[in-house]
């Protein structure tokens, strides 16, 4: 791999929300090597001139599902093994053109596409990858007809589908062992009812408290943690009790459990934007009517949530939650989340507590000596006008685990 110098950039301090003076920035087998103004580039260096651009780190999105090609996750869930991981491909090189290098993927993807995108075979974002995840009978990950045959679902075994169906305290421990065996990063449970699912309300629960417990435990056991789809109050504080370490969606947070997750040190990871999009092209696009039903009872509180969490002091990760033709978004979640909280807050959810979630800090989420180069170039200053992050014009370089994935400087 060939080392790269980055001259004369600005550096966007993820912890200080600041633009440093400008630096030369040397990139060697994927780290970032060296920090200094006037430091000699190697003889065999690339330069790229920055002429006094922003360089900060590659954007983190902690929701995506990569393999969910189609709004009716039911029907995706069904596609053959091979057609669902090609149909895949261009969603994360899609990801990366966007300039999120790293995501967390809450269900679906898995340790053979993680390792792909390690080892160069296709193009992606890094992938921390919840494997399965996990749904009881009936609830948000099960995507069976009220008028099928409830034979068991055939769910764990097919690529297209982002859940598998589980029930009891000793299923639940070997499914997370499983989840580990097979390469999860975190484990992922649907911990109350959701949108995209045929027949779980919101207002349902997801998993008793004894088979939440365990399947903390067991994560815990294997050193990582649980990430839990949850939308009211009452599910929202009932697994972060569990020992839950982080939330996703939670548009019907109210103080109280806001308060609860600041207690227990758990994060929120919001996904705004996926409502937009489900909203305006679900039906369009094959989602089943019970679901667009559903969406306004979570659309219209998202700000809200916002608002409530960030006045509480519950850290934030940025999260998308995309589907099918909507893939194209992602960036706008910044948009959305900078109209409530400011560019500073949304940017450094967006990359330093991303790191901290996905329990990578120091390599990821900054731009300091020994962190994975996993960078953006950017014409202007996103602490100013956080849209520039959004337009691929503005986004000059893309750098991703050492590699020039995008040069136009």
């Amino acid at each position: 791999m060939k080392p790269v110098v980055i001259k004369n950039c600005r550096i966007l301090n993820t912890r200080t929300l600041t633009l440093e003076s400008a630096a030369n920035v040397l990139v060697e087998d994927g780290l970032i090597t060296r920090i200094g103004a006037d430091d000699p580039a190697p003889a065999d260096a690339q330069v790229v001139d920055a002429k006094g651009m922003t360089l900060m780190p590659g954007m983190i999105d902690c929701h995506v599902h990569v393999v969910a090609s189609s709004f009716n996750l039911g029907r995706v869930a069904a596609l053959p093994n091979a057609l669902a991981l090609l149909r895949a491909l261009p969603i994360m090189q899609g990801m990366l053109d966007r300039g999120f290098t790293s995501v967390r993927d809450a269900g679906g993807a898995d340790w053979a596409l993680a390792q792909a995108v390690l080892d160069g075979t296709v193009d992606g974002p890094r992938l921390f990858c919840a494997g399965k995840a996990l749904s009881q009978t009936g609830g948000h990950g099960d995507f069976r007809q009220r008028n099928d045959e409830l034979d068991p679902c055939p769910c764990s075994v097919k690529i297209g589908n982002i859940g598998r169906v589980v029930d009891g305290v000793d299923n639940c421990r070997l499914a997370v062992r499983e989840e580990i065996l097979k390469g999860a990063t975190q484990i992922k449970v649907m911990a109350s009812g959701g949108v995209a699912s045929p027949n779980d309300p919101i207002q349902n629960l997801g998993f008793s408290e004894a088979e939440l417990s365990a399947i903390v435990e067991e994560a815990s056991n294997a050193n990582t943690y649980v990430m839990a789809h949850a939308y009211t109050p009452r599910a929202i504080t009932r697994a972060v009790r569990c020992g839950v370490r982080t939330i996703e969606h939670g548009n019907l947070v109210d103080r109280e459990a806001a308060q609860v997750m600041k207690e227990h040190g758990a994060y929120m990871v919001p996904t705004l934007i996926t409502y937009e999009g489900l909203a305006n092209d679900g039906e369009r696009y094959g989602l089943p009517l019970d679901s667009v039903k559903k969406i306004a009872t979570v659309r219209t509180q998202g700000l809200t949530a916002l608002e409530i969490l960030d006045e509480v002091g519950v850290k934030m990760g940025y999260g998308s939650d995309l589907l099918g033709e909507t893939h194209y978004m992602q960036s706008d979640e910044l948009v959305l989340r900078s109209r409530v909280l400011g560019n500073a807050k949304v940017i450094q959810q967006a990359t330093l507590i991303g790191a901290e979630i996905l329990n990578q800090v120091g390599l990821l989420g900054e731009v300091l000596e020994g962190a994975y180069a996993d960078l953006l170039l950017i014409d202007g200053n996103p602490l100013d006008d956080i849209e520039l992050l959004t337009k691929p014009d503005s986004i000059k370089l893309i750098m991703n685990r050492g590699l020039l994935h995008k040069n136009a400087c």
